[in-house]
């Protein structure tokens, strides 16, 4: 048994003592922890684990599958988000449950790993907890239960290993059935088939191989071919995909949804400098600068003493002169275009115009890292630095286009860009932030394959094969580990359970035919995957392979593993103190 240090056994004569010293021959209260702390230990403390786990995972339950539920959520400020994405509902909801805290951390976990998948995550953990519960209630040691979840742990990867499918990361009709699955549970499934397509345009735009191949690089540059063009196999390579900083989300409220577009190029809210520059430009010279064009002002304060009044005129010509100077060395490169992350002063703007230069100020260093990385550019720092292999020349079309009441800078029709745009419409902002949190979603799903090309089934085919091979193999378990080894099996269920119970099914009927499916399977032919799933927007049984619904292997993977993990580690808390804080 455990030993408690808060309470004695023995009942206290009652003697006048100090609070908290000991108390006569019976020995009264010793006080180890302020008086004020609440304790929960041993089982105690698991079983409100476990309801605090349960609690979790049916606030995100419904949020499952094609006919998923939204969720809506008042913020104390008074915003409102309406989404269900997993991840994004756990950030909002406010907990104060310990237990509950660390559910909600395995999501966003989940989301900044992978991407997807946050919901299951949830679901999974929070099933595997319910599930070890009568063990706990039946005297079973936590560790015990922990061993035999590790144990089935191991298997279950094995079973992924062998559902899996390699992918063709250039097969689009794949590519596209497997975003698909994806985004189909999300707000947006509407225009599915367009988002689908900006999320791989935009994946496989920013998308390049990283630097231990230089004969790549050659290639890609040596045949300029579409979009979609990839060079000599990157896969080979670690490609590097970096959509946040490269490929930026435009949300801008107003149109229709389907006139969103990913655009080979970018753009920027930003209006040209002087009125009198030129608004459209075909094969602009663009120049990238991060100094500004103006007088340079001292660091500190400095103080200038005039005695004469001709010093100040000279004073003002030296100024204006500098600018001017540093115009025509950018002037005598013949650059289009001008962009700069500082000011641009007036004398500047009025060389600029004369010269017929269009001149940009004050933009965004992220936004001028993604200028160079699409239009070939490099950002220069010193004007008399400039070099003419510094200008870039890969921007086709350059074009200042008002949207709303903006002004926008196009910079389209790249050759081979290695950064986008996603411009996104729709009705209202509420609108516009679903989308952008699906189509994130959807591009994390293409990256996951762009690193690891295997594919497993999805519609809760894959969680039933390893329920069903974790309780064949469960057969073999010795001991008392069997019970939480086949519980992981069981718990599995709860991914296709949870879509059956989404599309209004008969649940019961639909979870046993389906698990009668998979078994006759596996006795028939272990070592073959069997594609049999539910499909999540009908309720019926069918063949994922036919349906095309197919989910990353990475995704699968880290669910399951972090399902298992988060779930042992829950188990193994047998104490939570909360006291209060100390005041002052």
């Amino acid at each position: 048994g455990r030993s408690c240090f808060c309470y004695s056994q023995a009942k206290p004569k009652k003697k006048k003592t100090m609070d908290g010293m000991p108390g006569g021959q019976g020995m009264g209260p010793v006080m180890v922890l302020n008086s004020k702390t609440q304790r929960e230990i041993g089982r105690k403390a698991q079983l409100s684990n476990i309801s605090a786990a349960r609690a979790v995972a049916d606030i995100i339950r419904t949020t499952l599958g094609p006919r998923s539920m939204l969720k809506m959520l008042l913020d104390p400020m008074g915003g409102v988000v309406i989404t269900n994405d997993g991840n994004c509902i756990l950030r909002e909801v406010d907990v104060s449950h310990p237990t509950a805290k660390s559910m909600i951390e395995l999501s966003r976990a989940q989301d900044e790993e992978v991407g997807d998948g946050t919901t299951s995550v949830i679901i999974l953990a929070g099933e595997m907890l319910i599930l070890a519960e009568p063990f706990i209630r039946a005297n079973l040691h936590p560790t015990v239960i922990v061993q035999g979840y590790n144990r089935a742990l191991q298997e279950a990867l094995a079973i992924l290993e062998r559902q899996a499918l390699t992918v063709d990361v250039q097969d689009r009709d794949l590519m596209m059935k497997l975003v698909q699955s994806s985004i189909g549970t999300k707000f947006s499934s509407r225009w599915n088939d367009k988002m689908v397509e900006m999320a791989l345009q935009a994946v496989l735009t920013v998308a390049r191989s990283s630097g231990n191949a230089p004969t790549l690089a050659v290639n890609a540059a040596g045949d300029g071919g579409g979009v979609y063009h990839s060079p000599a196999n990157p896969y080979t390579h670690r490609t590097e995909v970096d959509i946040k900083r490269y490929a930026k989300v435009e949300k801008i409220p107003g149109g229709e949804i389907s006139d969103c577009t990913v655009l080979r190029g970018l753009m920027f809210n930003k209006d040209v400098t002087h009125s009198k520059m030129r608004r459209r430009i075909e094969n602009p010279r663009i120049l990238l600068l991060d100094s500004p064009l103006e007088y340079k002002k001292g660091e500190s304060q400095t103080n200038v003493e005039i005695t004469n009044t001709d010093d100040w005129n000279t004073m003002l010509k030296m100024e204006e002169e500098y600018v001017e100077n540093m115009c025509m060395e950018i002037i005598a490169f013949k650059p289009d275009i001008v962009v700069t992350e500082k000011g641009v002063s007036d004398l500047a703007q009025h060389y600029f115009a004369k010269a017929g230069i269009t001149a940009f100020r004050r933009l965004r260093k992220t936004d001028n890292n993604r200028m160079a990385r699409a239009t070939g550019a490099t950002i220069v720092s010193r004007t008399d630095e400039i070099q003419e292999s510094d200008l870039g020349t890969q921007c086709g079309l350059f074009e200042m286009r008002k949207i709303g009441e903006e002004w926008f800078a196009f910079f389209e029709e790249c050759e081979d860009p290695k950064a986008c745009t996603v411009l996104l419409r729709g009705g209202s902002k509420d609108v516009l932030n679903e989308i952008e949190r699906n189509l994130q979603d959807a591009m994390q799903v293409v990256r996951n394959v762009v690193y690891e090309p295997k594919l497993l089934p999805g519609g809760g085919v894959t969680e039933m094969a390893v329920s069903i091979g974790l309780r064949r193999a469960g057969m073999k378990v010795e001991g008392v580990q069997q019970g939480p080894y086949v519980a992981v099996g069981e718990a599995m269920e709860v991914i296709p359970r949870t879509l059956a119970q989404n599309c209004g099914v008969s649940v019961i009927r639909t979870v046993t035919e389906l698990r009668a499916k998979h078994a006759a399977h596996y006795d028939e032919k272990p070592d073959t995957p069997c594609n049999v799933g539910v499909d999540g927007t009908t309720g019926a049984i069918t063949d994922m392979s036919d349906l095309g619904i197919w989910e990353p292997f990475s995704v699968k993977r880290q669910t399951v593993v972090t399902a298992i993990e988060s779930a042992c580690m829950i188990l193994r808390i047998d104490d939570v103190v909360s006291g209060s804080r100390k005041q002052g």
